[in-house]
């Protein structure tokens, strides 16, 4: 079994949705295909759910029109047949009937307007699928999926569930909506983090899949941010470990939490682009690469505070009572270092920056500087490596660097600097570190 997985500027036109049903007809094995929403849908329900919110109802109404029209094109677009065109176009009406009643009545659940639009999608795909003859059944994800009062996935039921769905059915492909679930309360609900890419992940170890490919927009993870930096190439082969670490500090490629049931299982993620789709792609599995960097990343919107005390010497639970600041915030922690007398550390989220601030002082003296970077260099760093944290810094004796993050783990170097000095700083990285003549190049 292969779980495909398809995000939504892959289904984002009628055109995209023919590259798709190309990529997986091509494909002879048993596949699950898990589809996002359409591109710019999502976005648009948020705002619809924005609206009703703030009792703007003729607002929501006007952007419920505007989504609905956009379907009609795309239909008009991807079907042959008027048999076909004709029950996409009813299926959009019924569909948008009922999203204008859940408009009309105050809001219990805005997670179910929000799931429409991975309804949408899947349904409409799967009947083109039908249109050109392709063997495919259209199984729900509210059938499966499903969290708990944690807003943790039941992988128990999860497995159980779909695979019953499975063995009551022989079809050669099934199309299923990412993103959606069921929550404790059997409402209708979604899994946040890592959105469709978590459901293909957790699909795929709960059929204990040969592989699961997540098509998007490029090819693969890159060595590094081609938006900023040239001569950039994509990866033929990373480790999860590395992987998740580039997803964290800003390859948008990946949720870094999105992976983690396929590590679990020891099930290989291939990461293909549906434009490009001879390309090799990154494929991701448990492996130990050779020593070196791998890959780099960069994350903006960083938040440097440091905390200085002389109470920090020689003391214990001081550290505990600063990390407490932060849990009592629920504002996670990238980076910190420590001396005697200090601690400097990073977070992401400005949304307590005052609260903390303030109880912060109450230890001793603090600062705080915003709009930071967080420069992540990911490879194998073992202990066994020679040389590369010397080579890092050698390549950036022109950029200064605020913190420095180093042996926590063994993938993972992070650089603090200046949010001004990113771009120089990735160039130079590049241009030092994956040189032909650097023996530890990819």
């Amino acid at each position: 079994m292969i779980v495909f997985k398809f995000g939504g500027t892959s289904v984002g036109s009628a055109e995209n949705m023919k590259k798709v049903a190309a990529i997986i007809n091509d494909c002879n094995e048993k596949k699950i295909v898990v589809l996002s929403a359409v591109s710019g849908t999502t976005n648009s329900l948020v705002q619809i759910n924005d609206y009703l919110a703030l009792h703007k109802k003729e607002d929501a109404l006007f952007l419920i029109d505007k989504l609905e029209n956009s379907y009609y094109q795309l239909i008009k677009e991807l079907y042959n047949l008027t048999n076909y065109h004709t029950k996409a176009k009813l299926f959009i009406e019924n569909k948008f009937k009922e999203i204008r009643s859940l408009a009309n009545e105050p809001i219990k659940n805005d997670k179910i307007i929000l799931a429409q639009g991975e309804i949408i999608s899947t349904n409409l795909f799967q009947l083109y699928l039908t249109e050109i003859e392709k063997d495919s059944l259209l199984i729900s994800a509210l059938d499966f999926m499903s969290i708990d009062a944690h807003e943790e996935p039941e992988q128990g039921n999860i497995k159980a569930k779909l695979n019953k769905v499975l063995n009551d059915n022989n079809y050669q492909t099934y199309i299923t909506q990412g993103f959606i679930c069921l929550n404790a309360n059997n409402e209708i609900d979604n899994l946040k983090r890592g959105g469709s890419d978590y459901t293909a992940s957790l699909i795929g170890a709960a059929v204990n899949a040969e592989e699961i490919q997540i098509w998007t927009d490029i090819d693969g993870m890159h060595n590094n941010d081609p938006r900023f930096v040239d001569n950039t190439f994509p990866i033929d082969e990373i480790s999860f470990d590395e992987a998740a670490e580039l997803a964290y500090f800003g390859a948008k490629i990946l949720h870094p939490q999105s992976i983690i049931p396929a590590q679990k299982n020891n099930i290989p993620v291939l990461l293909k682009n549906t434009f490009n789709p001879t390309a090799k792609g990154t494929l991701i599995k448990n492996c130990n690469n050779s020593i070196g960097v791998r890959a780099i990343a960069a994350k903006d919107g960083i938040i440097a505070i440091k905390i200085k005390s002389y109470r920090m010497l020689m003391a214990y639970g001081f550290l505990k009572n600063v990390f407490e600041v932060f849990e009592k915030y629920q504002t996670p922690i990238d980076m910190i270092t420590t001396s005697e007398i200090a601690v400097s550390l990073t977070i992401d989220n400005p949304k307590y920056l005052k609260e903390i601030i303030e109880d912060l002082n109450t230890f001793g003296n603090v600062e705080y500087d915003v709009d930071m970077s967080i420069v992540c260099l990911a490879g194998n760093f073992s202990h066994s490596g020679k040389g590369i944290s010397a080579a890092v810094l050698n390549c950036l004796t022109d950029v200064p660097i605020r913190m420095i993050s180093y042996g926590g783990s063994q993938y993972n170097i992070s650089l603090l600097i200046e949010k001004n000095d990113k771009i120089k700083a990735l160039n130079l990285l590049n241009q030092g570190l994956f040189a032909e003549s650097i023996p530890h190049a990819v």
